[in-house]
């Protein structure tokens, strides 16, 4: 696959911004009701998963913009952190039964980005021009 090695930075700026587009429905599901979720139809701002919501909005935001991208990854890593700890995993162990499989997922793909930064297409890459 040597002939994609070529665009290894244009396909991170894309990976960053996919994983930020997707993982900008879970806040605007539960801070919005966009798309509608009925998981999160009575949640308050101040909640558990309002604050987290707050979160992913804002630093969802940043990250899919590539704005201070690689301290709102790290946050985001670690907010999929005490998600998947607190959420899934009293569930059972394994992510495949406990549906912690996208805290888990999304957890490692923010701590990639925090390390590999945004990509050329990104804020931050303008402004350090």
């Amino acid at each position: 696959m040597g002939f994609l090695k070529g665009w290894a930075p244009q396909l991170l700026s894309i990976f960053r911004i996919i994983t930020a587009l997707l993982f900008l429905e879970h806040a605007t599901a539960k801070l919005f009701h966009f798309p509608h979720v009925p998981m999160f139809d009575s949640v308050q701002v101040m909640s558990y998963f309002g604050i987290a919501g707050l979160i992913e909005l804002v630093f969802g935001l940043l990250l899919l913009f590539g704005l201070f991208a690689e301290i709102a990854a790290f946050i985001l890593s670690g907010e999929m952190a005490v998600a998947y700890f607190t959420v899934h995993a009293p569930q059972g162990f394994f992510p495949i039964l406990n549906m912690g499989e996208g805290a888990v997922f999304y957890c490692f793909a923010f701590l990639y980005l925090a390390a590999a930064g945004p990509g050329p297409w990104s804020v931050d890459a303008v402004r350090r021009r």
